[in-house]
């Protein structure tokens, strides 16, 4: 039997440990030199012995079944619910859910005088980090299937390319295993990504997106990682937070096309990432058995991603006009409806520079996918809506989230007090193309009012006496000037 340095307790009687079994079968006894305590920690896997053996079970059926698909969502699932109880992740108490809900009632009761959308009625909760990933784990998996998909086909192309042809003897009828190689590290890598999220977001709409839809909630254990240090009594830092989870679901709820709006621009953005297959086949010509945090670090830095192209260069403005007009208009009425809570202006400064930089997990999320999800404007679309509410109150400002077409754009975030002006511009310019269209409809064109008709020239002479009598281009007369 091969030994295994890495496990002291590898005797006859012994079985390796799980993630040393897994590889030899994958690669058909290729797998030494491999150190399962470096993949390991690569792929971002838990120390403990026993829920590694528990991993590299599922793990071993993965490669084992077929596939549904070219990235494995069983394994980001799971994995991203043992990255967020990792650290510990209690159940979430009643007075934990009494807290929460009396916050975002209160916080409903708070926006109502400054907004003209109604409240959205909905139920709202207190979850424990697994509870997030359970609600938000089918729309991360529909911001990162474009891309998720083509990094895992590339790279197990590529691997499978590069592998010498022993290696290909050697793997027989497990190719297929080999297949499902680059969807179970993406999988990984986003159940790594999503279950550390878990651990920063403090509701439901943290990242700006609707990723629970149709449901309002706080994370108590986040709330008070959030408030530590803060100097702020707890219940404020509670109820500010639940203000802005409370304006999110209101404005998603009452504004049915926004949530589409917003996830059409991701997959618009994420459809044009294109992958790089020439720095694939150089990181695959250079993996190392041994270590397999190359192919990690490839992953987590983004190395297979090229430089955007103009048309992602434009859809990523739109997306972070749309994400910053989202966030400036919460921003602008958690402001209005937490005036009177001392600590509103401290927190709101807070909320502003986190939302603008992001945390670890965010950037770790954002380097997976090649997209960061952050309104990078936030602080001009905020200015934006204040202008709005001055020039045409609060029910004239909520009223151009009327249509996606009336929606502020870049220039306008540049330009707050031309918005009106550029608008008018706009709708004037709309106004006369329609009257023309209904004018074509209605068959105005159709005749020429005689006023407009231009004037028939003179006819010669001849034919003004006889009409019916040809003129004889041969007379040398009917050259002759008429006077």
């Amino acid at each position: 039997m091969t030994s295994n340095p890495s496990d002291p307790s590898n005797d006859d009687d012994t079985p390796k440990d799980p993630l040393s079994e897994m590889l030899a079968r994958l690669m058909g006894g290729g797998a030494q030199g491999m150190d399962p305590q470096e993949l390991a920690k690569a792929a971002g896997l838990p120390s403990d012995p026993q829920a590694m053996a528990m991993m590299m079970q599922q793990v071993q059926a993965m490669f084992a079944s077929q596939s549904e698909g070219p990235v494995n969502w069983k394994l980001a699932h799971e994995h991203a619910r043992r990255v967020a109880a990792a650290d510990g992740d209690p159940s979430v108490t009643p007075q934990q859910r009494r807290d929460v809900d009396e916050a975002l009632r209160l916080a409903e009761l708070w926006l109502d005088p400054v907004t003209d959308f109604p409240s959205s009625n909905t139920l709202g909760r207190a979850w424990s980090r697994a509870e997030w990933v359970e609600a938000t784990m089918d729309t991360w998996k529909l911001l990162t299937e474009p891309v998720a998909v083509s990094i895992a086909k590339a790279l197990s192309d590529a691997i499978t390319e590069q592998l010498p042809e022993e290696m290909k003897t050697m793997m027989g009828g497990a190719s297929s295993m080999l297949q499902n190689l680059g969807g179970a590290m993406f999988g990984m890598q986003l159940g790594q990504a999503v279950g550390a999220l878990s651990k920063d977001v403090v509701n439901s709409t943290d990242i700006g997106l609707p990723l629970a839809e149709g449901q309002m909630a706080l994370l108590p254990a986040n709330v008070t990682a959030f408030g530590e240090g803060l100097d702020i009594p707890e219940q404020e830092v509670r109820l500010f937070l639940a203000v802005r989870e409370a304006a999110h679901t209101r404005l998603f709820t009452q504004v049915p096309w926004l949530a589409g709006h917003l996830l059409a621009a991701v997959d618009s953005y994420a459809r044009g990432i294109h992958i790089d297959m020439s720095k694939i086949e150089e990181v695959a010509r250079d993996i190392d058995p041994s270590n397999p945090e190359s192919l990690q670090a490839a992953l987590s830095e983004g190395v297979f991603m090229p430089g955007r192209t103009p048309q992602q260069d434009a859809a990523l403005i739109r997306l972070e006009t749309a994400l910053a007009l989202v966030e400036g208009w919460v921003d602008e009425l958690t402001a209005a409806a937490t005036a009177n809570l001392p600590s509103s202006a401290a927190l709101r400064e807070m909320v502003r520079r986190r939302r603008a930089t992001g945390g670890p997990a965010e950037h770790a999320f954002a380097s997976l996918v090649g997209l960061e999800l952050r309104p990078r404007r936030l602080r001009d679309a905020a200015a934006l809506w204040s202008h709005l509410e001055a020039e045409r109150g609060v029910a004239g400002r909520d009223a151009v989230w009327e249509h996606p077409d009336l929606l502020p754009t870049a220039e306008d975030l540049d330009d707050p007090q031309g918005f009106s002006k550029r608008r008018q511009l706009a709708e004037s310019s709309e106004s006369e193309v329609d009257e023309a269209l209904q004018r074509l409809l209605d068959g105005g064109f159709d005749e020429v009012p005689d006023a407009d008709k231009p004037p028939a020239p003179p006819l010669p002479e001849d034919d003004q006496s006889d009409g019916d009598t040809p003129t004889d281009d041969t007379d040398p007369g009917s050259s002759k000037p008429h006077g």
